[in-house]
């Protein structure tokens, strides 16, 4: 028990702000697993679970800890959908996997469809009107402001949005990511979480980067697909 306690607690300070090992390890696991989904493999799914159990365990801390910081309920609770929405894309990326060559990525990126958006964007809109009620009556652990459970909302739903988007194969969850980072990084600032801001803004330039990445694939793939078909 003191091993696991001290592998717990285990912390190092950066600028006078102690930041634990596990929130450290934990975005260094995230980060591995956007690199994987930009190579689009099958790996960076398991990868990120482990990442989000150890940040799940950073942002619930003030739950149970007097002297944590800030409790961000709603990312905590996102890890807890992260692993159950990434179970879904590690299945559906092996599902599609099965049927290409062994050393294929796992899928072929592509657009959502007109319908497919309507629904995603619809199910956004509805979900951050629902959560930000819900994590208001929650309360946050402190005399949050409206906005904070507001922003705590947009990142938890756009974040299930995003990575349901990524399972599909679609070009859209790149962008999503965008519009999440652009509330997670001040929020996560403000609530004096800085490795996992810094990364988020690091993960920006990724993220632009995996969206070119990904449009230039599909198009290409795509249309070698359609050339093959009309063979």
């Amino acid at each position: 028990m003191n091993v696991l306690q001290w592998l717990y607690d285990a912390q190092v300070t950066v600028a006078g702000h102690p930041i634990t090992w596990r929130e450290i390890l934990g975005n260094a696991f995230g980060f591995a697993s956007a690199i994987g989904g930009l190579r689009r493999r099958v790996w960076a799914w398991p990868v990120g679970i482990v990442g989000n159990v150890l940040l799940f365990s950073v942002f619930i801390a003030a739950t149970f800890e007097q002297n944590a910081q800030q409790p961000l309920f709603g990312q905590a609770g996102r890890q807890v959908f992260f692993v159950i929405t990434s179970v879904y894309g590690w299945y559906r990326w092996n599902q599609v996997r099965s049927h290409r060559a062994p050393d294929a990525p796992a899928i072929t990126p592509r657009w959502a469809t007109a319908g497919e958006r309507i629904g995603y964007i619809g199910a956004w809109i509805a979900g951050v009107l629902v959560c930000q009620w819900l994590f208001a009556v929650i309360g946050a652990g402190w005399p949050a402001p409206r906005w904070y459970y507001w922003c705590d909302a947009w990142i938890f739903v756009g974040s299930m949005v995003a990575t349901y988007a990524m399972a599909r194969g679609w070009n859209d969850f790149w962008l999503a990511w965008i519009a999440v980072d652009l509330v997670g990084v001040p929020l996560l600032w403000h609530s004096h979480y800085y490795p996992t801001a810094i990364l988020y803004v690091v993960y920006g330039g990724l993220v632009i980067w995996g969206f070119v990445v990904w449009l230039r694939v599909s198009r290409r793939e795509q249309s070698e697909q359609l050339e093959e078909a009309l063979a």
